[in-house]
């Protein structure tokens, strides 16, 4: 099996990840697309937006008071003339080697040089992003008021309010905006399916989100929420790190718990922990395996796929149990009485057993991933195939490497040797144990006499058939208020999705 999962980690070689949204969620090769294509050729965007925006640190306080906007104007200072260095080279935003898009002039005078040749979005251009400017105005809301129309500062500005004669008196936030050229071109944009664009993103990481992070303590008159055109790769890559840290954490829990219940929990005569183990190089085995055969079919890595290894513990898991139940099942006398031809026996009448039934799971798992593979979604084409070859690969890897290592562990029981440390043998004889005979666990025993008895009386069988009926027609009266629901201004919102129209007329 090693060497089966090892001739299929060849596949990384043509690993690839895909984070585009276009290229997961949109269908490919439709019209829709193609039009989406050629609106981006010409009309396309060059820019990378960082947005910030501006409260007071008192929750619902007035943010344009001379002191908020005075801390706002330097915290804009340090964004505008900081710089980051990437290979020895200093960026900024409009000193030196600037990175803004020019715009032709975005302050109040007439002034088309520094920070005013850039494209930004803020009320501070009233005063020409100038900090003395704004501390030598003695009317500062006048100028503010000269921005624009209600309109206009409605439009970059959080709940303002307006007096009977239309002039701007309070507002509970504002927004800065600025918009750098897009250079991912130049480094090679699109490769591995990701939009590198390393110059703008050392810049938003050491400049902009240096800046903003530091608020609290640099400008503390305000607080603010930012989002920059590196927040999505940034969010998506520590997501990645936490379901490594779940999947490991994940795998323990699973250890322990099929230690556990598949033998006794304290280590000695009836223990399985090698096997508790064994399933999880089951598990473990069958995803690398999966994952390399998927790439070399030229299937992308997307953030969806990341449940993957939680959904194949899962079903490995199954497997596992499904086997394991039915090797103990078919023991009919003691262990120190078994040969090595009765437990190879042993073994083959339980898979006869679980055979038939990992296969069955197995088969429906695959066909039902099989399915949605053909989906026009990308990413969701993309992790069902991922799941489908995954699963196959657990199918395989059941049925005889964790079968054949089921059979030596119960060889090293017999042999009355560790587990684990199975060169050492036992000083306490086997046949002084009492649990020599296979007897079943409380589950088996309460399905057995307890649950399956009480569903097939008569009163049994009505409660059940009453209860899923109830079930049935509650999901089915939902479904139809669903629709109805959708009058509702939150619910409208809700689900007025282009995709999913669950809404009636919309």
């Amino acid at each position: 099996m090693i060497f089966i999962t090892a001739l299929s980690s060849a596949g990384f070689a043509r690993f690839t990840t895909e984070n585009r949204g276009d290229k997961l969620w949109v269908p490919q090769n439709t019209i829709a697309e193609s039009e989406t294509d050629d609106y981006q050729v010409y009309f396309g965007s060059s820019s990378r937006f960082n947005s910030i925006i501006v409260q007071s640190d008192e929750k619902g306080a007035n943010v344009l008071t001379s002191a908020r906007l005075e801390d706002a104007m330097k915290m804009h200072g340090k964004i505008a003339t900081e710089v980051a260095t990437v290979n020895g080279t200093d960026y900024s935003f409009a000193g030196a080697n600037p990175l803004c898009t020019r715009s032709g002039g975005s302050c109040a005078g007439d002034i088309f040089d520094g920070v005013c040749q850039c494209l930004v979005l803020s009320i501070l251009k009233q005063w020409n992003y100038d900090l003395t400017t704004l501390q030598n105005d003695d009317d500062y809301m006048a100028t503010l008021n000269a921005y624009g129309s209600e309109e206009d500062l409605g439009a970059v500005l959080g709940k303002p309010t307006f007096d009977g004669s239309g002039n701007l008196i309070s507002a509970e936030s504002f927004t800065m905006s600025y918009l750098i050229d897009d250079r991912s071109a130049e480094a090679g944009s699109d490769e591995n399916g990701s939009e590198a664009d390393p110059i703008n993103e050392a810049w938003e990481k050491d400049v902009f989100m240096a800046t903003t992070e530091a608020v609290p303590t640099d400008f503390d008159l305000l607080t603010v929420n930012y989002l920059s055109g590196r927040s999505f790769g940034d969010e998506f890559g520590a997501a990645i790190d936490g379901d490594i840290v779940l999947v490991q954490i994940s795998y323990a829990v699973v250890f322990l718990f099929l230690g556990a219940t598949m033998g006794r929990f304290i280590p000695g005569p009836g223990s399985r922990w090698t096997m508790s183990g064994a399933a999880l190089v089951l598990v473990a085995l069958s995803t690398v395996a999966g994952f390399g055969v998927s790439s070399a079919m030229g299937l992308f890595f997307g953030p969806v796929h990341s449940l993957l290894p939680f959904i194949l513990l899962g079903i490995g898991v199954d497997d596992a149990f499904v086997i394991v139940n039915a090797f103990d099942r078919a023991r009919k006398g003691p262990r120190s009485k078994e040969t090595n031809e009765d437990i190879a026996e042993r073994a083959a009448r339980a898979m006869g057993r679980a055979g038939a039934s990992i296969t069955v799971t197995s088969l429906t798992d695959l066909v039902a991933f099989g399915i949605s593979a053909s989906s026009a979604l990308p990413a969701l084409a993309s992790f069902s195939a991922y799941a489908a070859v995954g699963i196959v690969f657990l199918w395989v890897f059941a049925s005889t490497f964790f079968s054949a290592t089921l059979v030596l562990d119960e060889r090293r029981q017999r042999d009355n040797r560790r587990d684990f440390l199975c060169c050492l043998t036992r000083k306490k004889s086997l046949d002084e144990d009492e649990d020599d005979k296979f007897e079943e666990n409380k589950v088996s025993k309460y399905f057995r006499n307890v649950h399956a008895p009480i569903i097939l009386l008569k009163a049994g069988k009505a409660i059940v058939l009453l209860a899923f009926s109830g079930l049935l027609s509650f999901g089915i009266y939902v479904s139809f208020y669903l629709h109805l629901s959708c009058t509702q201004p939150a619910w409208k919102q809700e689900f007025s999705n282009p995709v999913f129209p669950l809404c009636r007329g919309q």
